[in-house]
């Protein structure tokens, strides 16, 4: 289990990629990235402590990929 702000969370989170234990990145596969993923990413560096992630969606016309900061 994971401890987050005091409180020891029921469930683990699961990040697509983590890369060099710094950049968390998620993978999508969807017309349009919506709020919910960076709601997601957000909760996801939160948890882990880290400070930088990378949205990246292959389901649009060509690859598009958003950077999301923890601060």
């Amino acid at each position: 289990m994971i401890d987050y702000k005091g409180t020891l969370l029921k469930r683990m989170y699961n990040a697509d990629f983590v890369v060099y234990d710094k950049i968390i990145i998620e993978v999508k596969s969807q017309a349009v990235v919506i709020d919910a993923n960076y709601k997601q990413t957000i909760n996801y560096l939160a948890a882990s402590n880290l400070t930088v992630g990378l949205i990246l969606n292959f389901g649009e016309d060509s690859l598009r990929f958003n950077r999301v900061i923890l601060t």
